[in-house]
């Protein structure tokens, strides 16, 4: 074996231990070092100073997550775009054809979102 294969794999093995053991080191001395006094009001809702109004436990209608992860997914649709539209040139009639697949997949699923009407705000 070659000085430098050893070499390649001894760097892997340290950066796999240390990947593995800083994580494990971190939550054990956060257990440690956390203040973890249980007490009444470390248990109550916050509501900004005010008094607290009813539980805590209100349910919230789906819509509103729905709504809120179609604006992530759209929001990551324009971060791929970005990259496209400056490589555009170098990139040919190929590149457009997969750019055009995936905003039929965004428009349809809009549509799809539409027709469910997520976007509706009620």
């Amino acid at each position: 074996m070659s000085q430098s294969y050893v070499t390649s794999v001894l760097l892997i093995a340290l950066f796999a231990a240390i990947g593995v053991g800083l994580p494990i080191v971190a939550f054990s001395l956060s257990r440690l070092l956390r203040p973890h006094h249980a007490y009444r009001e470390k248990g109550e809702t916050y509501e900004s100073g005010n008094l607290t109004v009813g539980t805590s436990w209100v349910r919230f209608h789906v819509k509103y997550y729905l709504f809120a992860l179609l604006f992530v997914v759209f929001d990551v649709e324009t971060l791929f775009l970005y990259p496209w539209a400056v490589a555009y040139d170098a990139l040919g009639t190929f590149a457009l054809a997969e750019v055009g697949i995936f905003l039929f997949i965004l428009v349809f699923g809009l549509y799809y979102a539409w027709r469910q009407e997520v976007l509706e705000w009620k």
